[in-house]
């Protein structure tokens, strides 16, 4: 756990919501993640499933929180399941949590072995009316790899057919869009650690570097402040930074060219998600402060769009026709090609193709009621952007925001953006 402690009271209130939405006798069972393998005999760093670490904050393979409100036994109506630590274990794996340490990260009271899970488990099942189970219902999710939880509803369906099984999944996703104080804290935590790494990378940037060094400037950064590399970060100069989703981050950074750097920190599984767009030499030309400034309006105008009620797909729209008419300000479409825009076939797309944000939380596409509307509490990416392949230039600009009644709240907004203020800090 690289992070500081966090006050298990957040996991607390977490499992309380969650609880009060569940039916009758019902039982929920959240795993952690599998750990997942690279090649021969590696494996990488566990990556904490989201949601046991939202209900727990538990950051350990194998460990099960199982909730039964409605149990017979008070001592079963929160469980948590954790690896028994061992010799063999702290020899070639390192510290295992202790009972008495899951309780301190958790809240939760009951700290049982893995090992006593199945007969938990069948206790349970013989007095419920119905399991609700876990899976990865990302609409972007692929299953390829048959996960953990999806193993274990096989097993549990076969053994207890006659009961009712019911989707965890659709609970989770209102739950976990709407954050709390203590996670909008975290989150905050880590923009202020991808501003960090931002300002040491602009130290850096000057013609002739090359986008893997800004990485490394980064990734340093982030180590040093307790963070990590919430996603692999993006470093496109020229036309690499036309590919949207470009990873290399191998070529030089050359004079004249913009370079486009989408990054965001992680801290306590928390994740930020920036993107900036800097003149390699320090100063933009006439044409890439056009292009930037028109960027930068549709963002700033889609921030203050960011409202209680709005759906994605409105907020979204609002920013397709605002862009269309900027891009024939800025002679890449015409007049006529703005008239003719229509939701199915947007003026904008050969420009500016892809969606406009996402929720971010646990998650850098974090779960959230995909069709909204926007609540209070939820945080969203806001990320315009104009790509033109032809002249080897692209602008995207990207802000992290905080919905609530009162409006929008930029998290990103002091992290520096103006082009003005650019220049002015790569000046000195």
């Amino acid at each position: 756990m690289r992070h500081a402690p966090i006050d298990p009271s957040l996991f607390v209130t977490n499992r309380r919501r969650l609880v009060e939405q569940l039916p009758g006798h019902a039982v929920t069972i959240v795993h952690a993640a599998d750990v997942s393998p690279t090649t021969g005999d590696g494996s990488r760093k566990l990556h904490p499933a989201s949601d046991l670490f939202w209900l727990t904050g538990i950051e350990q393979e194998e460990s099960v929180l199982v909730l039964a409100p409605r149990a017979h036994d008070p001592a079963q109506r929160e469980m948590l399941f954790v690896r028994q630590p061992n010799e063999h274990l702290a020899q070639w794996e390192g510290h295992k949590l202790s009972r008495e340490r899951a309780t301190e990260i958790s809240g939760v009271a009951k700290v049982r072995w893995l090992s006593e899970l199945p007969a938990v488990i069948h206790t349970l099942f013989c007095e419920c009316d119905s399991v609700y189970l876990n899976l990865n219902e990302h609409e972007r999710a692929a299953y390829e790899v048959e996960e953990r939880d999806l193993r274990l509803a096989r097993q549990l369906i076969a053994r207890y057919p006659l009961h009712r099984y019911e989707r965890l999944g659709p609970i989770m996703r209102r739950l976990r869009a709407v954050k709390s104080p203590a996670e909008i804290e975290l989150m905050r935590r880590a923009v202020e650690i991808t501003a960090a790494g931002l300002r040491r990378l602009l130290a850096t940037l000057r013609p002739g570097v090359m986008e893997f060094e800004l990485e490394a400037e980064l990734a340093a950064e982030f180590t040093r402040r307790r963070g990590r590399m919430a996603y692999e970060p993006i470093i496109g100069s020229g036309r690499n930074a036309c590919v949207l989703h470009y990873l290399d981050n191998d070529a030089p950074c050359r004079d004249g060219e913009l370079v486009l750097v989408d990054v965001g920190a992680a801290y306590a599984n928390y994740n930020a998600d920036l993107t900036r767009t800097y003149p390699v030499n320090g100063r933009f030309t006439p044409r890439q402060r056009a292009v930037y400034e028109a960027v930068l309006r549709v963002m700033r105008d889609s921030i203050a769009r960011a409202t209680v009620g709005i759906t994605p797909r409105d907020w979204k729209r609002a920013a397709q026709v605002q862009m269309a008419n900027e891009l024939v300000g800025l002679g890449l479409i015409s007049a006529a090609d703005a008239a003719a825009d229509t939701p199915e076939k947007p003026a904008c797309q050969k420009y500016f193709m892809h969606g406009l944000g996402h929720s971010i939380g646990l998650g850098v596409h974090d779960i959230a009621p995909v069709n909204g509307p926007f609540a209070p509490g939820w945080v969203i990416t806001v990320e315009p952007g104009i790509y033109i392949p032809e002249e080897s230039l692209a602008v995207r600009l990207e802000n992290d925001v905080l919905v609530t009644a009162d409006g929008p709240v930029d998290l990103c907004g002091h992290v520096p953006i103006d082009p003005d203020e650019i220049e002015r800090l790569m000046a000195r």
